[in-house]
């Protein structure tokens, strides 16, 4: 049986289509409210892209030496608007001597002509959010959807082996790239009126503050939720391999989150899914579920924040385990609930959640719940 360190997520931030901090994200979603709508993009049959995307009068300018570097209208500008607010968010109110490493989940490589994205932008948002990130021990995980929660293994290391009291963890996506956004609309992956194969493009900043669950009896901060338990998966025949699919990846990491509890573990109520409306994806999980069945409650709430936001991409899994979190800590959402994120690519990832042991009150425990 493979082990798990159990993490205690601290703090959240949110920058979404639907809200501006993890709270108001959170209640937007648990009310179905939608912000999808025709953008300023247009697609190959000349009508404009429906699209997930926060009002840019909402997102903080360039600051003026990020603006000369990487240009005001480019996807990287906009990465940096949305993650800078968020991570603000995540950090805002907690008395750390220093900002602690962070692990930001990047969209994976695209086709030629995509604008990229890489490490450098770790010190473009230090900058951008004038908050002095720990660079020398942060990292960029470049796997898109299941890179935020690949990252949570990344984050382990850093907690129990160097012995850092906190870690960040978070991710950041936009499809606002022109280039990007022509090459998934000739591969017709992209929704359109009366097609049930495709889906939204969206945008979104997540981030989460970890610490091992072992530290909260010496922490003043009450954890909000807890992440019990974590598989990894690879798929060979992922979407743009030649590879048969066979849906091994997801499975494999449903069959590691679920082999590091004990076989009388209370079984899964709940699942926030990394579906997007592209039929790939539910296949997907549907061979994971009936591999996994016997640890699925027959009565089982199914969540895809997609439906108001749009596919958030690299964001989506800081993003889910945050609204993971805040519902079972609010107890709108059964615990323990099942997180998963599946990469264009080979990268299969998921997540378990459950809430957090009571524990005494304390002024900055009460001031980070009123936060999330």
């Amino acid at each position: 049986m493979s082990v798990f360190t159990p993490l205690d997520i601290a703090a959240i931030g949110m920058v979404t289509p639907v809200g501006l901090t993890a709270p108001a994200s959170a209640a937007a979603i648990r009310a179905g409210i939608a912000r999808l709508g025709e953008s300023q993009m247009y697609g190959k049959k000349g009508e404009p892209l429906v699209m997930g995307l926060v009002r840019d009068d909402y997102l903080p300018p360039l600051t003026g030496s990020i603006r000369n570097q990487v240009g005001f209208l480019s996807r990287q500008g906009r990465l940096l608007r949305l993650a800078a607010p968020a991570l603000l968010e995540v950090c805002r109110g907690l008395e750390l001597r220093q900002i602690p490493p962070l692990l930001l989940a990047l969209p994976e490589s695209w086709p030629a002509g995509a604008q990229s994205v890489g490490p450098a932008l770790l010190g473009q948002l230090a900058a951008q959010s004038g908050l002095q990130l720990d660079l020398r021990r942060s990292r960029t995980v470049q796997q898109g959807r299941a890179g935020g929660l690949v990252a949570l293994r990344r984050a382990l290391d850093l907690l129990t082996i160097q012995r850092e009291p906190y870690v960040l963890v978070g991710g950041v996506d936009t499809y606002m790239d022109r280039s990007l956004l022509k090459a998934l609309d000739k591969e017709e992956r992209l929704a359109e009126r009366g097609v049930s194969d495709g889906f939204i493009p969206g945008e979104a900043a997540a981030f989460l503050l970890l610490r091992l669950a072992s530290q909260g009896r010496v922490s003043p901060i009450a954890p909000i939720a807890r992440i019990s338990s974590l598989g990894l998966g690879v798929e060979p025949g992922h979407l743009y391999s030649e590879q048969p699919y066979l849906g091994d990846g997801l499975a494999d990491a449903f069959r590691e989150v679920f082999n590091s509890l004990p076989p009388d573990a209370p079984r899964v109520r709940s699942v926030y899914a990394g579906l997007n409306g592209e039929r790939f994806w539910a296949k997907e999980w549907g061979v994971a579920y009936l591999r996994n069945r016997a640890r699925f409650e027959e009565q089982l709430d199914l969540e895809h924040p997609v439906d108001c936001i749009g596919d958030a991409g690299a964001a989506q899994g800081p993003l889910m385990l945050g609204l993971a979190a805040i519902g079972v800590q609010r107890g709108y959402r059964s615990s323990p609930c099942l997180v998963w994120c599946s990469s264009d690519k080979e990268e299969r990832a998921a997540a378990l959640v459950q809430q957090a042991p009571e524990r005494g009150s304390s002024t900055a425990s009460a001031g980070l719940r009123r936060n999330a």
